[in-house]
């Protein structure tokens, strides 16, 4: 069997390095790498060695050539990507991120702390969309928002009974190094 040829020649090498450097200016990784396997295959490497070279999966390559072959450019260019759509529009994100910043007694709950489970019923009933209180946690980075967790402190403790164990009493608890033996 023989190995899978981009066509074109060397204008074509020439015209795809500046797109490529054009493409990595912008950020447009993915572009620049299905260029430069097209780059590579036009300089005479088959696909095999090409995904090597590229360290990606040896299926792509071809695909991408098949794609310069058949369409051009246009063939590289990145299309649908498979998964799961967002859940949550840019407008419900928004509408999301006021809710959170007025607090959760604003909003009917009588806690005065967000937590991740209750900002997942918070979208429940706003959205109509079930959220995981692990993804909500994601979700909040996304739209600005650290998720932080409470410091406990002891409220009613005395603070002079405290300082007196931390200085006196802890040391002696701490793990000291054993001795080196010579």
């Amino acid at each position: 069997m023989q190995a899978l040829k981009a066509k074109g020649n060397r204008q074509t090498i020439k015209k795809l390095v500046a797109l490529k450097k054009l493409a990595q200016e912008d950020s447009a990784y993915r572009m620049a790498t299905r260029l430069h396997a097209v780059i590579l295959n036009l300089e005479g490497r088959p696909p095999g060695d090409v995904a090597k070279i590229l360290k990606v999966n040896r299926t792509n390559v071809p695909a991408w050539i098949r794609a310069w072959n058949q369409y051009g450019i246009d063939g590289l260019l990145e299309g649908h990507r498979c998964g799961r759509p967002a859940g949550l529009s840019l407008d419900e994100k928004e509408r999301l991120l006021d809710i959170v910043e007025s607090g959760p007694i604003a909003y009917g709950y009588d806690t005065g702390v967000w937590t991740s489970v209750i900002i997942a019923k918070t979208i429940e009933n706003e959205f109509g969309l079930e959220y995981h209180p692990g993804h909500v946690r994601k979700l909040l980075k996304q739209i600005g928002i650290s998720f932080q967790r409470p410091t406990y402190r002891l409220v009613k403790a005395d603070p002079v009974a405290r300082n007196k164990w931390t200085r006196y009493t802890y040391p002696t608890l701490k793990k000291k190094p054993l001795k080196k033996k010579r």
